[in-house]
């Protein structure tokens, strides 16, 4: 697995750095979003969603478990994006009834926050990004096996 190491100064460079993986990661793709409360998951999400052109809220979906964006017309180049929140999942178990399956589509990106919490369940990640304090910024750990989309962030 390739891997590339980052620095995120603050939530603005956080910001493109989401933008970043908004341009390289491709349909179909599990993401994992590995770091500890408050490390910058869901600001990286927001702005991947933003980069891809979503113009209304970006809601954490800390209760829901998803939220779904859609981009594009489907059957027409157009791609779905699942937003998953795993912190408050009871049991992995919960995934199947949540109908995980069907979003693990060919024309989906899923970006998992707290994939740990479904282990056992949840596919394998194509891409993986963990997220460490580092000096007063957070660094990122960006794992992946597509080298060449690597080499473009």
């Amino acid at each position: 697995m390739a891997s590339v190491r980052v620095y995120a100064a603050d939530e603005a460079a956080m910001i493109a750095w989401g933008q970043r993986l908004a341009r390289v990661v491709s349909s179909p793709a599990v993401v994992y979003l590995r770091g500890d409360l408050g490390a910058g998951k869901t600001t990286l999400s927001r702005a991947w969603i933003r980069a891809l052109g979503h113009e209304g809220a970006v809601k954490s979906p800390t209760y829901t478990l998803v939220e779904p964006y859609e981009f594009g017309e489907s059957g027409q180049g157009g791609f779905s994006l699942y937003h998953f929140d795993l912190y408050r999942l009871g049991d992995p178990e919960e995934l199947e009834a949540i109908g995980l399956r069907d979003y693990l589509s060919e024309s989906a990106i899923c970006l998992f926050e707290w994939p740990e919490r479904g282990e056992g369940i949840l596919p394998e990640a194509d891409w993986e990004i963990v997220i460490e304090p580092q000096d007063v910024g957070r660094g990122l750990s960006i794992y992946t096996q597509d080298d060449v989309a690597l080499s473009h962030l």
